[in-house]
């Protein structure tokens, strides 16, 4: 493949709801344009976007692919994104390096949840898109109805620039409406335009025109002068209204029949904008050309893990031009990167290059130090890009090696699939000791956990998490211990005398030491608090930790021989445990903050499942049109699942975030029964 300018390139993201034919479209184009041999089918797992093994299991995409193909003296970087909600970051990465969309919408289904975030993630990089209604073959099948969904959620700007030939068995082909061509067959063959069609295609024309003269005030002129403008006119128009997005074309076809592919990569190729079009802003704000001559800003927006080749980085470059064995600086780390041989890809394939320049796609191995969202840049001439804003976890696994083996190695696959995949987050619980995965979804985890069996040959299993309870007093009490032992020689002894004094929630431990005339001397003070603060790591209740409290140290007794920091230490543990028994301890449990999205008309049966699970609702707030936010708060162990309570409830049609909140008393039969568990627990284990 031959190397392009910028402006002979375009950088697409295939979007929308999972199960619509992205992937297949996608297989159409590369078809079309002889990028590839054969026809491949998703359910043979024989197209170039799904490669992965995962993928073939499953039956859907699962990460993103970068398929570049030539058309009409131009190179389409196709990047075909997942349309499953769990695999959200891959379009996030997607979306970053694409320069405009194409919505992909199944023409039996319509608009679907996938189609309106779609949208949003678009509206958020503020990028131009288009709309390819598939499917048309198909039962049910109704582009007029879709087309009236389109424009009723995102108004008329929503413009057909194909109309279908024929309805469900008999789509057999569509008519371009700005050129008043008809395309027939799977080889999109010129065709006359049906006569029952012309008229309809007149009118959609002449809604065209206007809007390509409305993005242009010289047009606009002459349009309401009643001048003709001609071709070019017309099509400088649209695309300046496509780039402003005061224009959605909305194209046609079947991707499992190839019907319509040619004239969509023309449509690519003819109307969407170029990376020249869409300058980079670097993070200060200043803008970048997308000049090869230009001084180098690359971003990595996609970093595999391979167990023989190690990281591989796929990066876009937005000026400049990034050459194999060379030196780049990544200022976001600080750090220089050796650039060894750079590679385009094609879904598994790989053709090494010795240069990519400002505008195209390209990867690059064994980056030391890079990750998704770094730039690249030369030292001399730092330029530093915005990153990649990915979506908060919102699922969380407790992560278990099956063997001592795999344990050995646990922690290494899980940071290197983390490096993988932003969107998944790790951690050790300091409460309760677990590793803690955080994804997306269930799915996200497991697949996750699928590719590490498959790259490290390290087998994991995922378990809901325990939740991180703590114990506190709700009153105050007086305790006295006395540690006394004789061995035959030197022995220990320590007298201690505490008060336990409960704090407000959140205020954590106080020590207070009011010893006075030495009845303890001062070098075993700090004794007798490391003493409390240990014991006070297993409660009393249910071993979980004590928290919340003031112990103030008030009286004690030393012996001039035996005693020592140890025995000093072992009387104030005692005592701690003895005094937190008589100051009425009671079970905590953490909240957590939730800011639910959904359809207004979801809102009750969100709200009534909710009061369900012990949350206190806050309060609700419109969100968008047709939508509401609901704030509550919720007790973690009820809503640990609540990402599959919510697709449920709403048909895949909410979304929400979760942040740690307090920790509040748990209701007395609750706590008996959290109590009794952990009880059961501990004696399993002394078995």
């Amino acid at each position: 493949m031959q190397q392009h300018a910028p402006n002979a390139i375009r950088n697409v993201a295939l979007i929308g709801h999972g199960g619509t034919g992205k992937t297949s479209l996608a297989e159409a184009l590369l078809f079309r344009a002889g990028a590839v041999q054969r026809l491949g089918r998703v359910e043979d797992g024989t197209t170039a976007s799904d490669w992965d093994p995962d993928e073939h299991r499953r039956g859907f995409s699962i990460n993103l692919s970068v398929l570049p193909l030539e058309w009409d003296g131009h190179k389409v970087n196709l990047i075909d994104t997942p349309g499953y909600p769990d695999f959200l970051g891959e379009v996030k990465c997607g979306l970053r390096a694409a320069d405009a969309a194409l919505i992909v919408i199944d023409a039996t289904s319509g608009v679907q949840v996938g189609t309106e975030f779609a949208w949003q993630y678009a509206d958020e990089l503020e990028l131009p898109r288009a709309i390819f209604v598939n499917r048309l073959d198909r039962e049910n099948a109704s582009f007029g109805a879709v087309l009236s969904q389109v424009q009723e959620r995102w108004g008329v700007r929503c413009l057909p620039l194909h109309l279908p030939i024929g309805a469900e068995q008999s789509f057999r082909g569509l008519v371009d409406v700005l050129a008043l061509r008809a395309y027939a067959g799977e080889k999109d063959e010129p065709a006359d335009v049906p006569g029952d069609l012309m008229e309809e295609a007149q009118s959609w024309r002449e809604k065209l025109i206007e809007a390509a003269a409305e993005a242009d005030d010289d047009l606009l002129g002459k349009y309401l002068e009643g001048e003709t403008l001609s071709d070019e006119e017309v099509l400088a128009g649209l695309r300046r209204a496509l780039l402003a997005r005061s224009l959605v074309p909305v194209l046609v076809g079947c991707a499992t029949k190839t019907i319509g592919s040619g004239p969509l990569l023309e449509t690519l190729c003819r109307l969407f904008p170029s990376p020249q079009e869409r300058p980079a802003r670097t993070e200060e704000g200043e803008e970048l050309a997308a000049d090869p001559e230009g001084p180098l800003a690359a971003l990595v927006f996609k970093t595999t893990a391979d167990p023989y080749v190690g990281r591989l980085s796929y990066f876009r470059v937005f000026s400049g031009t990034l050459k194999a064995d060379s030196q780049v600086w990544n200022p976001r780390k600080q750090a220089a990167e050796r650039i060894g041989p750079l590679y385009l890809v094609r879904g598994k394939s790989q053709t090494q290059v010795p240069q990519v320049t400002a505008g195209d796609i390209g990867a690059v191995a064994k980056l030391a130090e890079t990750g998704t969202g770094d730039t690249l840049c030369a030292r001399e001439r730092p330029v530093l890009l915005p990153g990649i804003t990915f979506p908060e976890p919102v699922f969380a696994a407790a992560i278990h090696p099956k063997s001592k083996g795999d344990l050995d190695k646990m922690s290494t696959a899980l940071q290197r699939i983390v490096d993988e995949d932003p969107s998944l987050r790790l951690e050790r619980n300091p409460d309760t000791g677990e590793v803690l995965l955080h994804g997306l979804g269930d799915s996200h985890v497991e697949v996750a956990l699928e590719k590490i069996r498959r790259k490290f040959g390290v087998e994991l299993e995922m378990t809901t998490p325990r939740v991180p309870y703590k114990e506190t007093i709700t009153a105050s009490a007086v305790a006295e211990y006395t540690h006394k032992k004789q061995t035959g020689g030197r022995g220990q002894y320590a007298r201690v005398a505490i008060r336990l004094e409960p704090l407000g929630r959140g205020e954590g431990f106080q020590f207070v030491d009011q010893i006075v005339g030495g009845a303890i001397p001062k070098q075993f003070i700090p004794s007798v608090e490391k003493g409390v603060v240990e014991a006070m790591q297993e409660g009393v209740l249910a071993h979980y930790p004590l928290v919340d409290m003031k112990v103030v140290l008030f009286d004690g007794k030393d012996h001039p021989v035996d005693s020592s920091d140890i025995a000093f230490k072992i009387a104030a543990a005692h005592a701690l445990r003895k005094g937190a028994q008589d100051a009425r301890p009671v079970l905590l449990e953490p909240i957590m903050r939730m800011q639910i999205t959904v359809p207004d008309a979801y809102t009750g049966d969100i709200i009534s499942d909710l009061n369900g699970k012990r949350a206190r609702v806050l309060g609700t707030s419109p969100a968008g049109p047709g939508l509401t936010t609901i704030e509550a708060l919720a007790p973690l162990a009820e809503v640990q699942r609540y990402a599959a309570d919510l697709r449920s409830l709403t048909q895949g049609r909410g979304h929400y975030t979760m942040t740690f909140d307090h920790y509040e008393e748990v209701p007395a039969h609750i706590a008996q029964r959290i109590i009794e568990q952990a009880q059961r627990e501990r004696e399993a284990q002394r078995a």
